[in-house]
């Protein structure tokens, strides 16, 4: 028989029914995990006096040992009584009602089921002339310990963040909202890999044909694995063309629970830590969960500090391209002297300046994120400043353009979303390119296109650029800026149409 035909064979036997044979359930097992040393099968037999062969079957490593011999098979040889008159239907009942002592037992009746059971670290119990096998919680769970979140700087509010297990995401969440309306809803995605996948809402709060469209998406995925939650961004995306992200990551259980309350829907992917909520707007990327845990006039102050620095981050290189190319006449004379200057001596336009010092700033971020943690940040930082030094003394760049550059990278840090940050980055380079061939027209018509582009995108059906296109007045209040929290008494109007009313008081 040829490999090809062996696989089919072997495929074809995962998606049967079970035999009421024991020795060809196993022999069916072996052959679809190739006998692989790590499942492990042992078959021994119970009762007295009448004798029954059974045979336990888990993987070693995903199994908990300790589990399966103090409550599998400890119980069931030492106190299992078998006469003549029991069927084997009667054996079945007692083993799980009266010698498996684990907290989660269920049937299973075809191979599909009970291999992805054993490769989920769950121990399977077959019985000899019963079609059925008993599958038993016994998995070994080893959580990363919760630790600060890496990615997002906690300056006030726990310092937690999600692990690489499902279930200790989920209890996390849960832990926040205690609530029976956290519904969640499971999926397996990816043939090879079965993934699992949580959807969590509140119902009564969260849309519920948003909550449909996410699960609908969901289920269309057609893939053969699923290694972290990005591989899901990517495939459920409203718009795949497109440098801003339409779905919004976070590590931090406080910020999920946040958003959940204001009626998104929160993803979790076993395997990562990065928890994704949809629909998520524009505002979103530029808010941080400390807003609402601070005064709000603070707050409210740090978020125009933050819209500015997005302003300079996008355009600020471009109009020193356009001032100083174009625009002479725009700038005052004293400064425009000392501009023209530092200079004198430099052998490249503004825009070609420009362009070396940001590709420059951007090899040094990247190799700092690269390198050990304790060396990359001072890569990324002396080193930019090193080379600006030397460039400047060696003639390449002008002082000014090291200043711009310097300027722009601050507040490319300023977003709290690093998503949001890498578009930025990414599109001050066809800015830069439109203020070198056209002035501040170009930069006026970039601009333009891109307001177009941020007004055309959606995230699972939701204006990516609410509340300002539309406008929606009563929105407004945690935008730009954030009022008190005894005024923030209503959720976004087009995420939660049900209930947009915090509080039974209040409604």
């Amino acid at each position: 028989m040829s490999n090809a035909e062996n696989d089919n064979l072997l495929e074809n036997k995962t998606i049967t029914s079970l035999s009421t044979s024991l020795l060809e359930n196993i022999k069916t097992i072996k052959n679809s995990l190739g006998n692989s040393n790590d499942i492990i099968i042992r078959e021994f037999l119970v009762g007295k006096p009448v004798e029954i062969p059974i045979a336990i079957i888990y993987t070693d490593g995903l199994a908990d040992n300790t589990s399966i011999n103090d409550f599998v098979l400890e119980s069931i040889i030492s106190n299992f009584e078998v006469t003549s008159e029991t069927t084997l239907q009667e054996i079945a009942i007692r083993l799980k009602a009266y010698c498996i002592t684990v907290g989660s037992i269920k049937d299973i009746a075809d191979f599909s089921s009970l291999l992805n059971a054993i490769l989920s670290g769950e121990t399977i119990l077959l019985i000899d002339g019963l079609a059925i096998g008993i599958s038993t919680s016994t998995k070994r769970v080893k959580d990363r310990a919760i630790t600060e979140p890496v990615t997002e700087a906690v300056i006030r509010g726990p310092r937690e963040s999600f692990t690489e297990t499902l279930r200790t995401n989920t209890a996390l969440i849960r832990r926040k909202i205690k609530s029976p309306n956290l519904w969640i809803k499971s999926r397996v995605i990816g043939e090879v890999t079965q993934t699992e996948i949580a959807v969590m809402y509140i119902n009564g709060i969260a849309n519920e044909k948003i909550v449909k469209e996410v699960l609908h998406r969901l289920d269309q995925i057609d893939i053969d694995g699923i290694l972290e939650s990005g591989y899901i961004e990517q495939l459920i995306q409203d718009t795949k063309f497109t440098l801003f992200p339409t779905i919004y990551n976070s590590e931090r259980p406080d910020v999920i629970a946040g958003e959940l309350l204001e009626g998104k829907i929160a993803i979790l992917v076993d395997g990562t830590p990065f928890v994704l909520i949809v629909p998520a707007l524009f505002t979103s990327f530029l808010q941080s969960a400390e807003d609402y845990y601070q005064s709000a006039f603070v707050s409210s102050f740090i978020r125009l500090i933050r819209f500015i620095g997005i302003s300079l981050a996008l355009v600020a290189p471009s109009l020193y391209i356009s001032l100083t190319t174009f625009h002479q006449e725009m700038l005052p004379t004293s400064l425009l002297i000392s501009i023209y200057a530092q200079r004198e001596g430099v052998p490249f336009p503004a825009f070609v300046e420009a362009l070396i010092m940001e590709i420059a700033f951007e090899v040094l971020r990247e190799a700092g994120l690269r390198m050990p943690r304790m060396i990359g940040s001072a890569i990324s930082i002396v080193g930019t400043l090193i080379i600006g030094q030397a460039a400047v003394e060696a003639g390449i760049v002008s002082a000014a353009m090291v200043i711009i550059v310097a300027l722009t990278a601050i507040c490319s840090f300023l977003f709290p979303a690093y998503g949001l940050s890498n578009s930025i980055r990414i599109l001050r380079f066809p800015l830069m390119g439109l203020a070198a061939m056209f002035g501040l027209f170009g930069i006026f018509i970039g601009i333009m296109l891109l307001i177009i582009h941020l007004c055309s995108l959606r995230s699972f059906g939701v204006p990516y650029m609410s509340p300002f296109a539309p406008l929606i007045p009563k929105d407004q209040k945690d935008a730009l800026i954030v009022l008190p929290r005894g005024s923030l008494l209503t959720r976004p109007r087009l995420i939660s149409q049900i209930n947009n009313v915090r509080g039974r008081k209040n409604r």
